[in-house]
């Protein structure tokens, strides 16, 4: 028997095989699926070749129109018992329509990362500032993307870090927000004695969505202040760049002769890390839970990151590898790693660790699943204790209704 109906409203259609926010929303969807939910996933974003087809697993997709009364009649007959919202912009959009149309619908966003926190590290890294709590206080974007968490009747958080921002600095209701990693599964035995020892691989690795502006820059940042230094302390090395939506900046970097080698898109992306001996993401901002990092322990390969790159993934457990700031010696750790085979064994149980600790899906999933169950029954009251989210609510069905219907007059 189907115990709900599901509507996700995806900011773009489901592409696993390109980015983080793509893997973690097919991991959702599956859970969703899993209890015999019904699923529909509707967007109005463009679909391209990288996509899923989701009716191969289960799940009706369905194209909807921003600014468009047509949505109000699609979600209505829809009648969902949960709608989540894959992203703040989305709640923005269609949020105020679901409200109206399907007032006992529970309201989930999925933050993916804290997109406030990405965009003013960036604004600040460019200015040569230090990152601020302040600085975050004060950005439109951080009022937005507030606003839209505390309208829904629960958010997704990805990582510690951000819960932690969320509750001390903007001081949110632990109530309206869930911890919620990535779902993966534990690392058994009959997996690690298939991984390729450390004698059968090659090469260091970066993967990452060029669309993502922390990947171009992590990149750059390779060519400029990290690759020579591995270079002249493993002549032969080299570096292979894998990633969707490479930029004419990107391809530009591409040098065979110095090793640094632009792969492009990678079909199948485990495979690429499995045969890597050194996952490299000098990150100087970004936020949320990067997905090239716990692919990268899933594969058994050890990886050297930033501050920025490891936050809140890996609790007070050890890095599977290192975690340096400082480029030159970001340059030697990576050195290190790629040529001492106890250093890189040990670094890779530490992140088998890591992920059957914190990323277990077996564990974290019924806790969910029963906690959104749960919220269903109490929701009325739920929603009466968050009352800056009713206000928030209703003053933003005033103003965001009507400046879509006039959108929507003015496009006819």
């Amino acid at each position: 028997m189907v115990e709900n109906t599901v509507l996700i409203i995806g900011t773009v259609w489901v592409e696993p095989n390109s980015s983080a926010a793509g893997s973690r929303m097919l991991q959702l969807i599956e859970l969703y699926l899993k209890q015999n939910w019904k699923v529909t996933f509707a967007s109005s974003a463009t679909k391209n070749q990288k996509a899923l087809d989701l009716s191969t697993i289960g799940v009706h997709e369905v194209f909807i129109e921003l600014n468009n009364i047509s949505f109000d009649d699609f979600v209505k007959k829809l009648n969902p018992k949960i709608v989540v919202f894959d992203r703040f912009m989305i709640e923005e959009q269609f949020g105020w329509r679901v409200a109206e149309n399907c007032p006992k619908a529970l309201r989930i966003l999925d933050t993916e990362d804290l997109h406030f926190l990405r965009k003013v590290r960036y604004q600040q890294l460019k200015k040569g500032e230090e990152f601020t709590n302040n600085a975050l206080l004060k950005s439109d974007e951080t009022k937005r993307e507030i606003a839209s968490i505390l309208r829904c009747d629960l958010s997704l958080i990805i990582s510690t870090f951000e819960m932690n921002l969320l509750k001390s600095v903007f001081k949110i209701d632990g109530k309206i927000l869930y911890y919620l990693p990535f779902l993966l599964y534990k690392i058994d035995k009959n997996q690690t004695k298939n991984w390729k020892p450390f004698s059968e691989r090659n090469h260091f690795v970066f993967i990452g969505n060029f669309f993502h502006k922390p990947n171009v820059d992590a990149v750059i940042t390779l060519k400029k202040e990290i690759w020579s230094n591995i270079r002249k302390l493993i002549p032969n090395s080299e570096l292979h760049v894998y990633g969707a939506y490479v930029t004419q900046q990107i391809k530009e970097l591409h040098n065979k002769k110095d090793g640094f080698i632009i792969k492009g898109f990678a079909g199948n992306a485990e495979e690429v890390v499995k045969n890597a001996r050194v996952v490299l993401a000098p990150l100087r901002f970004g936020a949320g839970i990067k997905g090239k990092l716990t692919e990268a322990m899933t594969c058994g390969t050890p990886s050297v990151t930033t501050e920025i790159g490891a936050e809140g993934m890996h609790h007070n457990l050890l890095w599977n590898g290192f975690v340096e700031n400082d480029f030159n010696e970001f340059s030697k750790k990576a050195v290190q790693l790629y040529s001492d085979e106890k250093l890189w064994e040990s670094s890779q149980k530490k992140g088998i660790e890591i992920i059957n600790q914190i990323y277990d899906k077996e564990n974290l999933s019924p806790v969910f699943i029963n906690g959104i169950k749960e919220l269903q029954l109490n929701l009325e009251e739920h929603r009466t204790q968050n009352f800056l989210g009713n206000l928030l609510q209703h003053q933003t069905l005033q103003a965001t209704k009507y400046m879509s219907k006039w959108i929507e007059e003015k496009n006819k």
